[in-house]
């Protein structure tokens, strides 16, 4: 009787086990689509390249500077990606008449963004259309200011990797978590 005990236990034990490591392997997240190359100006006002993103993960936003809804609440959230990762993040103005670079900038202040890795960026309404709706695959930004309130997860391949809907309760600790998991994928 003592060996069926402890050969129960040794199963259920390795059952355990098989069980932990499973949950812990994550299938890949999917991949959208590619992120060309864009171009558009950052709040220092010196010219941005995405080229500078290449090889790195990174979070875009799109967000608008005088936003009396969702933008200061997905700044904030973006903040905590900021303090939980160690990655680029991108934030979009859809305003670019109101969002100059001097104005990016005092808004970047007010949210304690680390410009070492946290980029504001304006330009031509009609690129942050085509940015918006065609690469980021998140609608029209028009004169009404209506946009959407996702981030958008890129891998170092310049691949849209997930879709983070802002106002979801567990939409920022599955943001960092998959962060994470690309940080460490080496393909």
């Amino acid at each position: 009787m003592a060996s069926w005990s402890w050969t129960a236990r040794a199963c259920s034990v390795s059952a355990l086990c098989l069980l932990s490591w499973a949950c812990r392997q994550q299938p890949p997240l999917p991949a959208y689509g590619v992120v060309p190359e864009f171009h558009l100006t950052a709040q220092t006002a010196q010219p941005f390249d995405s080229r500078s993103l290449q090889g790195k993960v990174w979070v875009v936003d799109f967000i608008f500077t005088n936003c009396p809804g969702p933008c200061p609440r997905m700044t904030s959230q973006m903040k905590q990606v900021q303090r939980a990762t160690d990655i680029r993040l991108v934030s979009i103005s859809i305003d670019p008449k109101r969002d100059t670079p001097e104005v990016l900038a005092a808004f970047a202040q007010k949210f304690h963004a680390d410009l070492s890795r946290w980029v504001f960026l304006t330009g031509p309404r009609e690129t942050i259309q085509h940015l918006s709706r065609n690469v980021f695959l998140l609608g029209d930004v028009d004169e009404t200011l209506q946009h959407s309130t996702r981030f958008v997860l890129v891998d170092r391949k310049s691949r849209i990797r997930g879709f983070y809907e802002t106002s979801g309760a567990d939409s920022i600790p599955r943001l960092v978590a998959d962060i994470k998991s690309l940080v460490k994928e080496t393909n």
